[in-house]
């Protein structure tokens, strides 16, 4: 059966073109599989019906896997299946009858107006990377876009006041940023990034400090030191950046489909959870306001 799972490991990665992270899970994912079958047995892939299936993930429950990690195996083993139905190795996939368990729902985590101000005034700009870095925080909050879009951007995407992404299913879209956002922009372009470059003739416009391309880990390493330099007790990534993007314009009076289409978000669903964080702003609001709520 390993056979069946390398075959299937290399149509997802070169003939259907998924990301090297989503290849890394299903490969892991699947390989557990082989190992619970092998424990119990079962030697043929044909022999796999949904009883099993049913078995295996039994017992990740009882592992204890949180629901998003079964979902996510479980999104494996459909795809899996189907790929052998495909290749005629199985007549019926087995996945049909699953369903996925449902979500907890998580409150998305994001910073205020006064620790926002904070982190962003705890970078000393007077250094080409500092520049760079203020611009990092201040374009990921301007424009909610997700840190592997930023690090993907060529000057060549930029123009005045907006920017073309290139978001997940290589779909585009036009994102805006304000007059402080241009001020940091201007000023890297000018100060910062022309130092970085050095003799390199990349279009990318964040740079290490060796002049090539910065990663997400690179991007990740910069939040974390502003962090610590800032002094506050608060989680915050990349992605947190976009979350309060997204609850300051719901707060500000942005209406909800604009949000969605600023995020790159297909469903209106994913980008509900933020009404959720927008009314507590709001009760808050209420309870401190309102002369009979006191």
């Amino acid at each position: 059966m390993k056979q069946f799972v390398d075959e299937f490991i290399r149509y997802i990665e070169v003939e259907k073109g998924y990301s090297k992270e989503t290849v890394k899970n299903y490969e892991r994912d699947l390989e557990l599989f082989l190992d619970f079958l092998k424990s119990e047995g079962i030697h043929k892939i044909q022999s796999i019906d949904y009883s099993i299936l049913r078995m295996y993930l039994m017992s990740l429950y009882n592992k204890h896997y949180s629901k998003k990690t079964i979902s996510r195996v479980i999104s494996a083993l459909r795809t899996f299946f189907k790929y052998l139905v495909s290749e005629n190795v199985i007549v019926n996939n087995p996945c049909t009858l699953l369903s996925n368990p449902k979500l907890d729902k998580r409150l998305p985590n994001y910073v205020n107006y006064e620790e926002l101000d904070i982190l962003m005034n705890s970078i000393d700009t007077a250094t080409p990377l500092g520049k760079r870095d203020a611009l990092i925080l201040e374009m990921l909050y301007s424009t909610g876009i997700r840190v592997s879009e930023l690090v993907h951007l060529k000057l060549s995407d930029i123009t005045r006041g907006e920017i073309r992404v290139i978001g997940k299913g290589n779909k585009e879209r036009i994102v805006f940023y304000g007059k402080v956002c241009e001020k940091k922009l201007i000023d890297y372009a000018k100060n910062g990034r022309s130092n970085l470059a050095k003799n390199s003739d990349t279009q990318y416009l964040f740079l290490n400090k060796s002049g090539k391309p910065l990663s997400v880990r690179g991007v990740e390493l910069i939040f974390e030191n502003i962090v610590r330099k800032s002094g506050l007790k608060i989680h915050v990534t990349p992605h947190t950046f976009r979350h309060t993007f997204a609850t300051h314009m719901l707060n500000e009076g942005a209406d909800l489909k604009s949000v969605q289409e600023l995020l790159g978000h297909e469903n209106l669903s994913t980008t509900q959870v933020y009404t959720h964080v927008s009314n507590a702003h709001l009760r808050e609001v209420y309870l401190k306001a309102h002369p009979r709520a006191k």
